[in-house]
Order: structure tokens, then C-alpha cells, then sequence
């Protein structure tokens, strides 16, 4: 699934589940709300309702399309949900400040990289 790469783990409700060296889970059926916040206290992200709504929308979003949501995708459904000016690139990469949405979201929403990612 990583391949070359260092597992990790994070303690999850007194369990160890097992990441890549960048934080991504390797087996997504271990994804729990208790992964979100191991995850985020171990990359120093202070959790709101804003970086649930995101994990949670991620997560949707994967589970009705079987691919992670484009970045164009969630400005424009957070344009609408949240006014422009929340709903921006800007305002995503600033409440996700370990590579946006698309990569520190889909971390914590136990999804795996993007496309292309490095």
C-alpha cells in the first residue's frame, strides 16, 4: 500500500493502529473518530467543528465516489456552505496547515493519498 515506507502507530482508545511514516492509516476500516483526534494531536492540530465538518465531508464524499474529492470540489461546496469568505483554497490551507484538505483532511479522515502526491 506504501510501499518503501516506515509504519507508524498511533494509540487509539488503548489500541495501536498502524499509519505510514506521513500519518496516512494502512488499513482504512480502523478509521474511528478516536483516529481523528490521536492523529490530530500528533500533527498539533487543535480540532474544531470546521475540521470535523471536512473530515466527515471527505469522508462522505469517498464513500459515494469511490475517489477523494478535488480541492475545486470542496471550494465550491464550502463557497456555499460557509460564505466566500471561509469557503476559499486559502481558508482550508489555513485551518489544515500540513498540506491543506487534500492531504492533512484525508489523513485524518483515513483516507489514502491523492493521485500524485508525494
Amino acid at each position: 500500500m506504501y510501499p518503501n515506507m516506515q509504519i507508524r502507530t498511533v494509540m487509539v482508545d488503548d489500541k495501536e493502529v498502524r499509519t505510514c511514516s506521513e500519518g496516512y492509516i494502512v488499513d482504512m476500516d480502523e478509521w474511528s473518530d478516536g483516529f481523528v483526534r490521536a492523529q490530530a494531536e500528533v500533527e498539533g492540530l487543535e480540532l474544531t467543528d470546521e475540521h470535523w465538518d471536512v473530515i466527515k465531508f471527505l469522508r462522505n464524499y469517498f464513500e459515494e465516489h469511490r475517489v477523494q474529492c478535488e480541492v475545486r470540489k470542496m471550494i465550491k461546496y464550502y463557497k456555499h456552505a460557509w460564505g466566500a469568505e471561509r469557503g476559499n483554497s486559502s481558508y482550508l490551507h489555513k485551518i489544515f496547515p500540513r498540506g491543506g484538505p487534500q492531504k492533512q483532511g484525508n489523513r485524518l479522515a483515513g483516507l489514502m493519498r491523492t493521485k500524485g502526491e508525494h
